[in-house]
């Protein structure tokens, strides 16, 4: 058990999650032949930006407030990943009739648009974020990575605030 209470194989861990996440996501990409629409491959950001994250803080392995502000960028990460897919799942939730038209994928965006126009379409989402390409026990896959999101964040945050094994003592 005393893995659990370690701050490095936690967050290990939690890189290794956002791995295997970010894993199946080009599989269904690229076995499964379902495209991403501009809100998946943000979710993919925020996975791989969350991974990282996990992974540096693993490897330096921080005492006392370092582990904190790990935890809090780990958190911070997630829950943007989470708003993300809140929106997504809000937008597959619409009525047919608010649906929002179909626009252009998110590189055509980046090169033809000011990087803050770029962003801001792809935030709101459109007609091709809607389309429920796959789904695991009746949950869409924006909806799994909303799970995801709150389960990673609110474990970093656990992990990173846990207090540190003292010195072992010999008897």
């Amino acid at each position: 058990m005393a893995l659990f209470h370690s701050f490095r194989a936690q967050f290990a861990l939690i890189a290794f999650i956002c791995a295997a996440l970010l894993a199946f996501a080009y599989y269904v990409q690229f076995k499964l032949f379902i495209d991403p629409c501009p809100l998946c491959i943000l979710q993919r950001v925020a996975f791989l930006a969350l991974g990282v994250i996990a992974l540096i803080a693993a490897l330096h392995g921080p005492r006392g407030a370092g582990r904190k502000v790990y935890g809090l960028f780990a958190l911070v990460v997630a829950a943007v990943g989470a708003g993300i897919a809140l929106q997504h799942v809000r937008l597959q939730n619409l009525p047919p009739d608010q649906v929002p038209a179909c626009g252009p994928g998110l590189n055509y965006m980046i090169e033809t648009l000011p990087l803050g126009d770029a962003l801001r379409k792809a935030f709101t989402g459109s007609g091709e974020c809607v389309k429920v390409d796959w789904a695991f026990l009746g949950l869409s896959m924006p909806t799994w990575t909303l799970i995801w999101f709150v389960a990673l964040g609110l474990w970093a945050l656990f992990a990173a605030m846990q207090r540190p094994p003292g010195p072992r003592r010999c008897h």
